[in-house]
């Protein structure tokens, strides 16, 4: 009698060609695969049968989500290793003989059956792409979880993007650290005075908002279409005393009314705006600058034939993204009538922020259960790991871009270079 995992071996073998990149250990203990690779262990033949039923990248992360798949290990890890050596190898198109065998195969080892139960926290959105109504929904759907969730995974400053790790070989220096310094270099990019009139976009947990606030005595305007996000900033800002200089308003970007903002800024928010809508998004933030005004857009980019985050992603964690290269952004801003002066590169940072998040969502993995359940907890644990590795082998990006409202005369009152933005970031 053949075991399990020779089976699953000869199953892989229709797709895969050579030897298996993965170490699968099966539902009856036996084991395939090179001794040195990452160990999967397929704890059911549901697992196969959620891959015949949703082929590819979704029924797979289905399969981990359910527990019907898990790994032996770090996961971003072993993703990482197999990932590689499948790269590696040419490409081949199973024949339809082929694919009839595995098929076969598959039904012998008990993966015949109806369509399986989807895991729970699929978004389910309804309405026209990127309407008022169907945006509420994809933000309520990711950043709605629970403020209790993020409290558990992010840092202090509830910064929910790219840290900016200006010491990363100190051990003393924290994520804590590296978004303090992020949200100080964007204040500085954006040359805030007290007094000064900042609009913030996409405010989140409104961590910008209430640095600008109280670290430059700016007057903020806020703006998020989640519900959650609006009334924890609000008692945020009562809470660190710069309630007078806070105004955090529940909108869309599209009803975002009124000029003459000294700076405006929208930090990982752009992504959500649409690839059709972004010349409007764009304009919009032209329109709310005083002329000489600065914008600072920190955003995620990808390459022109995968804009959005993937199946797994659309489905689970942000539906609706879109993502462009970073230069096809800037010409976007350009042809809204801003001048983009500056353009930086955070990819390695976002890679140290997703594993710090990483590390903190293992360390704290009993609250985070107990909180949300174990199915949205594997969610955000293969989630995770795979961001890091898109950031970490350039599959994403993620950058400052800065721009200004030039004056009818050209004038834009940039500094003359950009030394001060960087001196003394952290403690002095």
């Amino acid at each position: 009698m053949r075991h399990a995992a020779d089976r699953l071996e000869e199953l892989l073998g229709h797709f895969l060609p050579g030897p298996l990149p993965v170490r699968v250990r099966a539902w009856d203990g036996s084991q395939a695969g090179p001794a040195d690779a990452p160990l999967v262990l397929i704890r059911s033949p549901d697992a196969l049968r959620r891959v015949l039923w949703q082929p590819g990248e979704l029924g797979l992360a289905e399969a981990y989500v359910t527990g019907d798949i898990d790994i032996d290990g770090d996961l971003a890890d072993a993703l990482s290793r197999a990932g590689r050596t499948v790269r590696d190898r040419p490409a081949v198109r199973p024949r339809p003989a082929a694919l009839a065998a595995a098929a076969a195969l598959a039904v012998r080892m008990g993966a015949a059956g109806p369509p399986p139960r989807r895991p729970d926290g699929r978004a389910r959105l309804t309405g026209p792409l990127h309407s008022a109504s169907r945006d509420r929904a994809a933000i309520s759907h990711h950043y709605d979880l629970s403020n209790d969730f993020y409290a558990l995974l992010l840092d202090e400053s509830m910064a929910y993007s790219c840290a900016y790790w200006t010491r990363p070989d100190d051990p003393a220096y924290t994520l804590a650290d590296a978004q303090r310094d992020k949200l100080e270099l964007i204040c500085r990019k954006l040359g805030l005075r007290a007094g000064d009139r900042l609009l913030d976009v996409g405010c989140g947990w409104g961590s910008l908002t209430v640095h600008a606030a109280r670290e430059h005595k700016v007057r903020v305007t806020a703006v998020t279409l989640s519900r959650a996000q609006r009334d924890f900033v609000a008692e945020r800002a009562v809470r660190e005393g710069v309630a007078d200089l806070v105004d955090v308003q529940l909108r869309h970007w599209r009803d975002i009314d009124g000029g003459g903002h000294d700076a405006a800024a929208a930090v990982e928010m752009g992504e959500h705006v649409g690839d059709a809508e972004y010349p409007e998004f764009a304009a919009k933030l032209h329109g709310v600058l005083r002329p000489e005004g600065r914008l600072l857009i920190q955003q995620m980019s990808r390459g022109a034939h995968a804009p959005g985050g993937g199946a797994f992603i659309e489905t689970y964690i942000a539906p609706d993204m879109h993502m462009r290269p970073v230069g096809r952004t800037v010409d976007l801003l350009e042809d809204a009538g801003l001048e983009v002066r500056s353009t930086e590169s955070l990819r390695e940072h976002y890679t140290a922020t997703i594993d710090a998040w990483r590390a903190t969502l293992e360390r704290r993995w009993s609250d985070i259960e107990a909180l949300v359940g174990e199915t949205t907890g594997r969610v955000w644990r293969l989630y995770l790991a795979g961001a890091s590795l898109a950031f970490s082998e350039r599959r994403m990006g993620v950058d400052h871009i800065l721009a200004v409202r030039p004056a009818r005369e050209g004038t834009s009152a940039m500094p003359a270079t950009p030394a001060d933005w960087y001196a003394r970031l952290g403690p002095s």
